[in-house]
């Protein structure tokens, strides 16, 4: 399998922040501080939005055995899962709790801009702090080397499929295609033999161009070029044709890929668990948010390496999650908020024993336990979403309209990605 040169990008794409009540009745030393009559110091921490209530009972218990080992520190919990749309303006109206995620692609420019928390001298005291991958470590970091925000998550594109849909197209589960040649031929079967669509592409909400990005890296291109300072547009090139003639001929020759061509990270989560499609891109550890906000039936999942074209740049797209501090913190809380950041996303990727306790507790609440993940411990981003968003607009018109014009799709494209990396 060749090698990953890839950018980051979004891990969660979801719905956002519903702000649960808090009852203080003191301010700490800190007026930035929120502590409870008790004296205890309140943090709210993000849960994502639409779990199962499994799924809402094992993050519960987290948040109870991280109290019973902080008993100076009250958690409450708030919904909240990033998204493209609402994240900038959940931002700016303060709706964000204390402690939450963002993609690789959005840590540089929240450090720049300080609308997250300088941790780093608290990051700094953890004791893997100096074990963190470089290479993943660099999302989350100012221009100083300052670790501002903790990779929570890193992952590679995948291929995800439905084995049972699979079955009864009369394919092979164990044996997923590995070409997109065969992507194809198995995506026209199932649509043949079942009804269901055969696969499913993402168009919206800044996931066109994430998927449309993953998919041009797989056929041997790329959507920039670095020379030293400068950067490239290289949107309209080879590879990417190559990318929207496969997709068009699946689209208006093969009829494989449904009726729904707005899907957005949410959307296609929620038809592929219902069993409505047979494969689709996407982040590679995406099994347990297909479980725990979908009610994807374990015996119905099957995931694999993401199809490669046999181009010598050929690779797979990456990405990740940033765990990140509010700035509207105090002193007591924003170490109250590294110290959960440490128990609940880092302690079962760097201690054995933590590793087991949450393990254990996925397993009493029925919750999935592993999914495919790159190492973020001992193994720039230029407006990234903005360029994501530029190549929706590239992949929506192809699957709508059968005259599309794929050179001026990409022409067109091309430029507006120049003039957004012109601005960076």
């Amino acid at each position: 399998m060749k090698s990953s040169a890839a950018r980051p990008l979004p891990t969660r794409l979801a719905t956002a922040a519903i702000v649960l009540p808090l009852v203080l009745t003191a301010c700490g030393d800190d007026p930035d501080d929120q502590v409870g009559a008790d004296g205890k110091v309140v943090i709210t921490v993000a849960m994502d939005s639409g779990l199962e209530e499994a799924a809402i009972d094992a993050f519960t218990k987290r948040a109870e055995q991280f109290e019973a080992a902080n008993t100076d520190v009250d958690v409450r919990t708030q919904e909240y899962t990033w998204t493209a749309a609402s994240f900038t303006a959940q931002l700016a109206g303060g709706t964000i709790p204390d402690v939450f995620t963002v993609p690789f692609t959005d840590g540089r420019g929240l450090i720049e801009r300080k609308q997250i928390a300088d941790v780093s001298e608290q990051v700094a005291e953890l004791p893997y702090a100096s074990s963190l991958n470089p290479n993943i470590a660099k999302a989350g970091q100012a221009a100083d080397g300052r670790q501002w925000a903790v990779p929570i998550a890193a992952y590679g594109q995948a291929l995800h499929y439905n084995r049972t849909l699979f079955t009864q197209a009369g394919l092979d589960p164990d044996n997923p295609p590995t070409t997109w040649a065969e992507v194809r031929a198995a995506a026209k079967q199932i649509t043949e033999r079942t009804g269901q669509t055969g696969y499913a592409q993402m168009t919206s909400g800044n996931t066109g161009g994430w998927i449309l990005t993953t998919l041009d890296y797989a056929f041997g291109g790329r959507i920039e070029k670095i020379t030293g300072d400068q950067a490239e547009a290289t949107v309209d090139t080879p590879e990417m044709t190559a990318v929207l003639d496969t997709l068009r001929a699946m689209r208006w020759e093969d009829n494989s890929m449904g009726a729904n061509f707005l899907y957005d990270w949410a959307g296609i989560n929620q038809d592929f668990a219902a069993g409505r499609i047979g494969m689709y891109v996407s982040g590679g550890g995406n099994y347990g948010n297909l479980v725990t906000q979908n009610g994807l039936k374990a015996a119905d999942y099957g995931v694999a390496a993401l199809p490669l074209a046999d181009e010598p740049e050929a690779g797979v797209l990456g990405g990740g999650t940033l765990a990140v501090v509010s700035p509207k913190i105090g002193e007591r809380s924003k170490e109250a908020a590294v110290k959960w950041i440490d128990f609940y996303y880092m302690g079962k990727l760097t201690d054995q024993e933590a590793a087991v306790a949450d393990v254990k507790t996925l397993a009493e609440t029925n919750q999935p336990v592993g999914v495919p993940a790159l190492p973020v411990v001992d193994r720039a981003t230029r407006s990234t979403q903005d360029v994501y968003k530029i190549l929706d607009q590239a992949v929506q018109p192809l699957l709508t309209d059968r005259s599309a014009d794929v050179p001026a799709l990409l022409a067109k494209a091309d430029a507006e990605v120049q003039a957004q990396i012109g601005r960076g």
